[in-house]
């Protein structure tokens, strides 16, 4: 049986479609992009850091703070957010849920990243001096705190070199 040629589809048309998974997706990054200009515009001084869209679900649109203060600072602007979500959004959004969450996204990376980085800082950050007052206080410690001491100020000076 003869294989039937099949032309390639353009990308462009996925995105650009109004059914399917991709159109989803971005309809709802376009309205939580719009929900989050409207925040915006009620409480212009607000850092950009400060607040992320979270989610929205029924008729609740979810805002993670990431400090208490400025969650009370929305608390504060609840009903004019309210209203001009339902105002903006032809009612669709009535309810706003305001979530603290120090810990956000950002943060996330940040203490990986420091993680995996924690051994090689610590070596290549102690100077030859800091090298010589830990050979020092190894004379007078006991023999186990001795040899860790001496293999630390070890890994100090090999790495100087």
């Amino acid at each position: 049986m003869a294989r039937k040629p099949k032309a390639p589809k353009d990308m462009s048309t996925l995105l650009n479609s109004t059914t399917g998974t991709l159109a989803q997706i971005k309809a709802k990054t376009n309205s939580l992009n719009q929900l989050c200009n409207i925040v915006r515009q009620i409480c212009p001084d607000l850092p950009e850091d400060a607040l992320n869209i979270a989610n929205f679900s029924e008729n609740t649109l979810v805002i993670e703070v990431k400090s208490p203060v400025w969650g009370q600072r929305l608390q504060f602007e609840r009903n004019n957010i309210c209203h001009l979500l339902a105002e903006m959004t032809r009612g669709q959004y009535t309810q706003i849920e305001i979530k603290v969450n120090p810990f956000g996204h950002q943060q996330a990376a940040k203490k990986a990243s420091f993680a995996r980085n924690t051994k090689t800082m610590s070596a290549k950050n102690m100077s030859t001096k800091s090298a010589q007052h830990l050979l020092e206080v190894a004379e007078h410690a006991p023999p186990s705190l001795k040899a860790k001491l001496i293999k630390l100020a070890g890994v100090a000076n090999k790495n100087k070199n």
